[in-house]
């Protein structure tokens, strides 16, 4: 019985390892398909979905992508331009639009997208956008932290002096425009002529009521008499 047992479990075993090698003396006369990463790649779908990028001298700053992010991975920041000022190299994008703000804060915290491309759809200049780069991981969560923007902090604090002067200017300007009308006001009150002041009428007499005429009595009215006229008797038969 046991010698019977014993022979058994040595034709399970060398059965079992027949079906597992099996399958790999099959694929001895197969094409390999393994590829040899990353001196060979797969091509990528059409619409992959992987780092975020931004082209800076299209962004407008109108914080449209950070406000469509549902997990707040984007940082916008920006500062009015004062008149005179160009932003970037020709203050328009590439589709001619006019840049009126300053951007000193473009961050994307791609350690918290959840590569949803929301924030590409809304951007009015297409400057946000999905590329094909993947093999972006680091050791350190701190370098996932991507800065866009192309000011330094020196030109960033220089720009918010520019900006503070100009609207302290034109504060002063409202201010020295309410006093001068203020001032033409008074001038204006004090130079017009005084107008006498009108004597108080007095008080007139009290006009007597018309007399009322007494009522006209209403003559009666004339019954005027009515004649009969006599029945003209019928003839008898």
């Amino acid at each position: 019985m046991k010698l019977k047992k014993y022979f058994k479990n040595v034709w399970l075993g060398l059965y079992t390892v027949a079906v597992g090698m099996r399958i790999t003396f099959l694929h001895l006369f197969t094409k390999a398909v393994t590829i040899q990463y990353p001196d060979e790649r797969l091509q990528l779908p059409e619409r992959e979905r992987n780092r975020l990028f931004v082209n800076i001298d299209d962004c407008i700053g109108c914080d449209q992508c950070a406000r469509a992010c549902p997990v707040n991975c984007i940082y916008l920041d920006t500062l009015k331009v004062v008149p005179g000022d160009i932003v970037g190299r020709t203050g328009v994008t590439s589709n001619g639009k006019k840049k009126a703000l300053y951007v000193p804060t473009f961050t994307i915290d791609i350690a918290k997208c959840c590569y949803c491309q929301l924030c590409v759809f809304p951007c009015p200049t297409e400057c946000i956008y999905m590329t094909d780069v993947f093999e972006f991981s680091e050791y350190d969560r701190s370098k996932l932290i991507y800065e866009f923007t192309d000011m330094s902090p020196e030109l960033t604090a220089e720009k918010k002096a520019k900006l503070e002067a100009y609207n302290k200017e034109q504060e002063e300007k409202k201010a020295a425009a309410a006093k001068a009308k203020a001032e033409e006001a008074a001038i204006q009150k004090e130079a017009a002529p005084v107008k006498p002041e009108t004597a108080a009428i007095p008080e007139t007499a009290a006009i007597p009521e018309t007399a009322v005429k007494p009522d006209t009595p209403v003559k009666p009215k004339q019954k005027t008499p009515t004649v009969k006229k006599d029945k003209k008797e019928k003839p008898k038969e």
